[in-house]
């Protein structure tokens, strides 16, 4: 395998897969598999297992432990929906975006979570938020309420007092900032960027978790 397993490692385990998708490497390599998903529209077929290889935010979020007990829930618990968030840049994030260090405006909906300098922003997907009701065939039902959470985001900045942290929960983020490095499941994207939105997707996971 790859670095990060891309289409071509992803899309022939798909068409022969029966019964759980297990993945075992890094938060990047969940992320990659899980943009697959997404790109087949097999988000509602699969149920998706996640052992990390080392230190992952993903498994913090969403409670996954590490080792033997990372083993055992990735293939024996049941799968709950989970928060699926994309970007506008055609990712995904399963655990941990950051933006370090940032200048600029950063909202969540309609609250500033930054105006000004901060040490860094920081994304995840919210294990709080409310599962998306399920999508009915009826195209004039009005069961199926919006997303109105699912992103939890964090400005860090420095005071006299130590780190200041202003928090925001939601559905989506929008970020305008000076030139710089944007990171996402651990890994930078390739060139600086001045602009960055992050969504919470209209399909929710189907994740092995406690």
């Amino acid at each position: 395998m790859p670095a990060i397993p891309g289409k071509d490692d992803v899309d022939p385990v798909l068409a022969e897969l029966d019964g759980r998708l297990v993945v075992l490497g890094t938060d990047a390599d969940l992320a990659a598999v899980v943009v697959r998903l997404l790109r087949k529209s097999r988000l509602a077929d699969v149920e998706l297992g996640y052992v990390p290889a080392g230190p992952s935010a993903a498994s913090r979020v969403w409670g996954l432990g590490s080792g033997d007990h990372a083993v055992d829930v990735a293939f024996t618990a049941a799968t709950r929906p989970s928060t699926l968030v994309r970007d506008d840049q055609g990712g995904v994030l399963v655990g941990l975006g950051t933006v370090e260090p940032i200048t600029g405006q950063v909202y969540c909906e309609d609250e500033q979570v930054l105006g000004g300098s901060a040490l860094r922003l920081e994304v995840r997907p919210d294990p709080a938020a409310a599962p998306l009701r399920e999508p009915t065939a009826d195209p004039l039902s009005t069961d199926l309420d919006p997303a109105t959470d699912g992103i939890h985001v964090v400005a860090v900045r420095r005071s006299l007092f130590g780190k200041q942290r202003t928090e925001a929960h939601g559905r989506a983020v929008q970020a305008g900032f000076r030139a710089t490095t944007v990171v996402r499941d651990g890994v930078a994207h390739p060139r600086p960027a001045t602009q960055w939105g992050w969504y919470r997707h209209t399909e929710d996971l189907a994740l092995a978790r406690p």
